[in-house]
């Protein structure tokens, strides 16, 4: 596949100009932090404070912060004070509150308050600066943030300076987005909106729409349909196509009402098939005609354009490229014009369109029509299309390199980068900018030149909560530039990992940072504030998609009571998260945010001698791996492009388990691919991977469905095999001669190098008892089923995407457990038939009691039917009215577990959730990625490791019975140890040899861990 392109949407509806207002009080802003601030300062033209055009309000909002932690006002009049005090509700000043000279900010005065409901302390700042009345006010708690963004608004320049606060999340961006989102009236959340996706950053920006979509409710037309498109948009951004299809099909079922979201639509649903390089449907888009015409001298749809102070002070400084663009502050469009963009823009991805397709003149033509049309609107004068024109610039010097004309596209590439450094300073459309300019040089041998852009990109992206997309594929020359190095240069196998840190990845690596935060915490009021703050905030995302739900129904179907009551749920539950982060501020060690990357000495540092750490970079069509040791590091490209990997592993799949015709089939090994693989992906360190006693493996791309250990570590054995095949009365199941990678060494499945560095960390579990098995459903009576063989789902289409009662008739022996409470001994509980339901198993109390949870039932993982969304579950009894006889993504996050493992001896637990269903969930990123599912749930509800499956898991020859059984009887000894005991015993018999029996299990989490111990 292409690069994502990721081009973006443009022209937002921003806030109306206040008369000779300065830029930056115009805007909102982060403090304490750039790109990552912890948090942010937000106009709000909203305020019922404001009396006068000159009057100005802002809030302070802050990670993990359900409402603002402060207010900041300038309001004009002799009456400001009391204007002011008579709006308090959340806060009180006793009177004969001394009023203090502020050591903090010159000139102002200082006094301490408290909360009227939680006794919490306020501070007050006041003081009279040029011809208004200044007031901050604001949680104590939150004075670094608050003295931070009073200073800079009175200076109108964001002020340098630390913002110290308590989060309890690992600096989820998009989740902090939808908290400023929710602050930020419509209007300028909609503007910030589109200002983030031109900045590059698609999931904040995908936050601000979602949320949108579910506040304005009250227009289902073209605001609904511009915010359903935005969404979609930012989701093909990141990648997550399925996700993209539906939200388009949502927006395209809409009426279209004026031709502006009409060509926003189109352009957008283009961008989408770019993104996935179907060029030629994005094409057969693009020419589709359109609907609504647009009259001439419209001016209905006007629209105000930021002007920021970078970009006023490089105009100043006469910048060539800007005196060319000539911009100007409060510029209005008529619809005419903010048409004539949208078709300058659709003739812009006509042009990359045919670019990739081979028709170099066509596409040059194309583009510089585009170029003609959006410089023939107010002579290009707009700031909004800043960053298409950069990208513009880009593909023409892409086409000036392809004639040899290097000196041409230099220019043009450097002209793309100031253009964007302008407007849009320490972002990722900038570094996208950079990667390209820095990919040309790595391309022409100017090695010194590009290695300062791309460090310059690394260490700037290296804490961002959002992983590189659109500019993944113009990293690769930076990997192969170190890879070249790695003999010479003794830095640049640590500048490799670093640059593979910056690049997406599973939202469970999040999840287990927010873990291993609360449990290295231990059990004292801190780490109960944490989870308590941790919990309310996943309630408050739940109630706003609810919420978003109840609003949209209409007629006979809408619910006023149940939205009334939702909405007074929200308003209660925000005060509560806010009330509780707040009193977390009182625990230092909840002021610093976890690191979201790892240098290689920290992570060779909790590697032991025999422990190899291998992680994959898949950028686009380029794969590269990094592998680690306590006393070694190198980094290469892999033997196999991304595609070529995603066919490999697609064949290997298939011959472990495939669904045809109503069954689950399972051929002969794919020991070519196999083998290749191996070679592909650790031929140059081999001898490291085969001499290790334990890997740690970090997939990406294809091979976060396939567990490494099936790979063929060895030629011989491979030749050995193959001269078997050719016997008269060979068994091509039996592949017990072969050796494989997870053949006499553990195998562990990390999601960051950040991640399995904490997770070696934590403290093992406290709990009192050892074991509780959960399984063997109990059956429906008349449902028609039958036995299937396997723990998935049995393949019966569903309707309206609800699974067949067939599927509780094919209940799962309960003899593996029964088996491992044996071989446990004391301390164990089994919860089977009728008391294993989803009621049950959620009204115990004691689940925290236990150190391994055990579930052998089925695994509902791939969604019913072909249009339904992936929603994964555990298949368990009915359990009364309220059952749905499912245990599902949400139900097992909030759960309250302290178990050292989780076993989900089940089908197919390592796949994803899809986006809806994290959202639903509480949850502010991830999902629709391998791991994100189940495994990322049971991490969430408190398990230090999960064993998941990465197939349907098979009963045939008792094979999963006697793995777990081999399992426990490991106990005592390292979790990777035992496992591996009980698949080499499998291994070894030829009815059990091929992967499908034995391979299918991954540790997600560190091997290293003990399994029980012994007599515990």
């Amino acid at each position: 596949m292409r690069a994502i392109l990721a081009f973006g949407s443009m022209l937002a509806l921003a806030q109306p100009a206040i008369a000779q207002q300065s830029p930056l009080l115009a805007d909102s802003f982060p403090i304490g932090g750039g790109a990552e601030a912890l948090c942010q300062v937000q106009s709000r033209a909203e305020s019922t404070l404001l009396s006068s055009p000159f009057d100005r309000a802002w809030a302070v909002v802050c990670r993990d912060t359900a409402l603002p932690v402060g207010h900041i006002y300038a309001l004009r009049g002799d009456d400001a004070d009391t204007r002011i005090a008579a709006a308090r509700d959340d806060f009180t000043c006793p009177e004969g509150t001394p009023e203090v000279a502020s050591e903090r900010v010159s000139g102002a005065t200082e006094m301490q308050c408290v909360g009227a409901r939680t006794g919490l302390p306020y501070t007050v700042i006041s003081l009279d600066h040029g011809r208004a009345r200044w007031v901050a006010e604001g949680f104590s708690a939150y004075d670094s943030a608050l003295d931070l963004a009073l200073r800079s608004l009175l200076t109108d320049a964001v002020q340098p300076g630390e913002v110290t606060v308590a989060t309890a999340s690992v600096a989820d961006s998009e989740a902090f987005a939808r908290i400023q989102a929710q602050t930020l009236d419509v209007r300028a959340a909609l503007a910030e909106g589109y200002r983030r996706n031109n900045a590059g950053d698609y999931a904040d920006a995908a936050a601000f729409f979602e949320q949108l979509g579910m506040r304005d409710t009250a227009d289902t037309s073209a605001s609904q349909t511009e915010y359903l498109a935005n969404t979609a948009l930012q989701r093909s951004n990141l990648g997550q196509f399925t996700e993209a299809d539906i939200l388009f099909a949502q927006a395209d079922a809409l009426p279209a009402r004026d031709p502006i979201t009409e060509r926003k639509l189109r352009n957008f649903e283009a961008i989408h098939q770019l993104n996935q390089g179907d060029y030629a449907a994005a094409i057969a888009r693009l020419g589709q005609p359109l609907r609504i015409s647009i009259a001439p001298g419209g001016d209905a749809l006007r629209q105000n354009l930021t002007f920021t102070k970078p970009l006023a002070d490089r105009i100043n400084t006469g910048n060539p490229i800007m005196k060319a663009l000539g911009l100007v502050d409060d510029q209005r469009l008529t619809a005419e014009e903010h048409a004539a963009i949208l078709d300058a823009q659709a003739d812009h991805l006509r042009g990359s369109a045919l670019y990739y397709q081979g028709q170099r003149a066509e596409a040059e033509a194309a583009l510089e029509s585009a170029q003609r049309r959006v410089v023939g609107v107010r002579g290009g004068r707009v700031v909004s299309i800043i960053r298409m024109r950069g990208q513009i610039l880009s593909q023409l010097a892409r086409m000036a390199e392809d004639r040899g004309d290097l000196g041409r596209a230099e220019g043009l590439l450097k002209s793309a980068v100031d253009m964007v450094a302008i407007q849009y300073p320490e972002t990722r459309s900038l570094a996208a900018a950079q990667a390209q300019l820095a990919s040309f040089y790595a391309r022409h041998g100017r090695e010194d030149e590009a290695a300062t852009l791309y460090r310059g990109i690394v260490d700037r992206s290296l804490e961002r909560t959002d992983g590189l997309t659109s500019l993944a594929g113009q990293m690769g020359p930076w990997f192969d530039i170190l890879a070249g190095r790695m003999g010479s240069d003794p830095k640049a196998s640590a500048e490799f990992l670093s640059a593979s840190q910056i690049l997406v990845r599973p939202g469970v690596a999040d999840t287990q940072a927010v873990l291993a935060r609360e449990l290295s915490a231990g059990n004292d009021e801190a780490a109960r504030l944490f989870r308590q703050s941790v919990s309310l905030n996943r309630s408050l995302e739940r109630l706003r998609v609810q919420r978003a739900a109840l609003a949209r129904l209409e007629g006979e179907d809408a619910q006023p009571q149940q939205l009334r009551q939702t909405e007074r749920q929200i308003a209660d539950l925000e005060e509560q998260a806010l009330n509780t982060t707040v009193a977390l501020n009182n625990y230092a060690r909840y002021r610093a945010v976890a690191q979201r990357h790892i240098g290689e000495g920290d992570l060779q540092g909790v590697l032991s001698p025999g422990e190899v750490y291998a992680k994959m970079a898949v950028l686009d069509d380029d794969v590269f791996v990094y592998v680690s040791g306590d006393d070694f590091a190198t980094g290469y490209r892999a033997g196999v492009t991304g595609r070529e990997l995603a066919t490999k592993v697609a064949a290997i799949r298939d011959t472990i388990s495939r669904f045809e015709d109503g069954n689950y089939l399972t051929s002969p090994f794919d020991v070519e691919d196999a083998r290749a693989l191996f070679v592909a992906l650790f031929g140059p360190v081999s001898d490291r991977i085969t001499g290790a006693s334990h890997v740690v493996f970090e997939p990406d791309g294809a091979m976060l469905q396939l567990p490494p250990n099936l790979l063929i570590a060895d030629e011989g054995s491979l030749q050995e095999y193959l001269v078997a095949m050719e016997a008269p009365d060979a068994d091509p199941f039996d592949v017990t001669m072969i050796d494989w990678l997870g053949k006499d060494r553990m195998v562990s499945t990390a999601v960051s190098a950040r991640a399995f560095a904490d997770a070696r960390a934590l403290p093992s579990s406290d709990a009192p008892r050892s074991y509780l098995g959960m399984g063997s459903n109990a059956t429906l009576g008349d449902a028609q089923g039958g036995f299937t063989g396997i723990r998935g789902a049995s393949g019966a289409s569903a309707q309206d995407c609800e699974w067949p009662l067939a599927e509780w008739n094919n209940p799962i022996s309960s003899a593996e457990l029964v088996t491992a409470t044996q071989l446990v001994g004391g301390g164990t509980d089994l919860m089977t038939g009728q008391a294993f339901s989803d009621t049950a198993i959620k009204a115990r109390e004691d689940l925290e009691n236990f150190r391994i949870l055990h579930f052998a039932t089925h695994g509902l993982v791939t969604p019913p039917g072909p249009r339904c969304p992936t929603r994964p579950a555990l298949l368990t009894s009915f359990g009364g009215s309220d059952s749905d006889g499912l245990l599902t993504f949400s139900e097992i996050f909030d759960l309250k577990l302290n178990a050292d493992l989780v076993i989900l001896s089940a089908c197919d637990t390592a796949a994803a959730a899809d986006i809806a269903t994290t959202r639903a969930a509480g949850l502010g990123s991830g999902g629709g990625t391998a791991l994100d599912g189940l495994v990322r749930s049971f991490v969430g509800a408190g398990g230090r490791a999960v064993l998941a499956s990465h197939w349907p898991a098979p009963d045939d020859f008792d094979a999963t019975t006697r793995l777990m059984q081999g399992l426990f009887e490991g106990q005592g000894q390292p979790l990777g140890t035992a496992l591996l005991g009980a698949q080499q015993v499998l291994m070894a018999d030829p009815l059990t040899s091929h992967p499908y029996y034995w391979s299918g299990f991954a540790i997600v989490g560190d091997a290293a861990r003990p399994l029980l111990n012994v007599g515990g």
